[in-house]
């Protein structure tokens, strides 16, 4: 299939016996230059999917649609192996199913399904959990939904935010026995709370975010983390960076006096000119 050496990548590094992080990436452009930096493997996050695609926070209103459009703009765009945030599968067990069926087509490596109740309940301010049963079957779903069997499907839980480190590990056995790929924690809040999980399951572990002394990766390596993700600092800088044009524009600085500006040479690579070139020479006559 056109998508399997990606998805064996990702395996490979599921597989392997190092921690591992993930560039965050979100369109044409970000993950091409995750590429081109060597990271070994891309993160489309759902928050920052909402920030690409509407522009509004990580409130679950972007649909399963715009998601898998926007993954398919990436895949065309580079060769990196991308894991995508599913959320919660956008609706229950048999939307999960189709999910998998859509981000499978557009070119993802592998995607996560969380147990988190989306979108949040009517008058509930807090997170909460769907039960370990819809959970189950929803990673069931996931699986039946896979055509690719190479296409990575991770089990995800917040348990141990929302309810109890105790929950999360019970979630995560009953995941795993349904034969997900792989295994994802967020909200460990310490090295006791993760060498509990990687004591109480075997499957390779996914880590969203955790405190600095938990964040090494020869100690992740040692719990079982093959992938630790370091949040989605790139899509903040470019707001940032974006902002601070369009002011100096609308204060009346000159084009050529801004700054932050990428390279020419930067951006032609970004772009991947030379191959544009070389492409319009052999099939339009232009002249290299």
């Amino acid at each position: 299939m056109a998508f399997r050496s990606r998805r064996d990548k990702l395996r490979i590094i599921l597989s392997g016996s190092a921690c591992v992080h993930p560039g965050s990436v979100y369109d044409a452009i970000s993950i091409r230059i995750a590429e081109d930096l060597g990271f070994p493997l891309g993160m489309f996050g759902g928050s920052v999917a909402s920030l690409a695609v509407l522009g509004d926070p990580d409130i679950t209103l972007i649909t399963l649609t715009e998601l898998a459009e926007q993954m398919r703009r990436m895949s065309r765009a580079a060769s990196l192996p991308v894991l995508v945030d599913a959320d919660h599968g956008y609706g229950n067990a048999l939307n999960v199913r189709r999910t998998v069926q859509e981000l499978e087509t557009a070119g993802a490596a592998g995607l996560t399904i969380e147990d988190t109740l989306l979108p949040a309940a009517f008058g509930e301010a807090k997170a909460q959990l769907i039960s370990l049963e819809e959970g189950v079957g929803k990673m069931k779903a996931a699986l039946d939904g896979r055509g690719d069997p190479s296409l990575v499907v991770i089990g995800r839980t917040g348990a141990a935010s929302i309810t109890s480190i105790e929950d999360a590990i019970r979630r995560a056995r009953a995941y795993e026995a349904t034969g997900v790929d792989a295994l994802f924690f967020t909200g460990v809040k310490s090295r006791a709370e993760l060498e509990a999980i990687a004591a109480a399951t075997r499957l390779p572990i996914v880590l969203g975010g955790a405190p600095e002394d938990v964040n090494v990766l020869d100690y992740l390596a040692g719990q079982r983390v093959r992938i630790a993700l370091q949040g989605h600092a790139p899509i903040a800088a470019a707001m940032q960076a974006v902002y601070e044009t369009q002011k100096a524009l609308r204060e009346g600085t000159p084009p050529k006096a801004l700054k932050g500006l990428p390279s020419a040479e930067l951006t032609n690579r970004v772009t991947r000119e030379a191959d544009v070139k070389a492409r319009s020479a052999d099939v339009l006559g232009l002249k290299k």
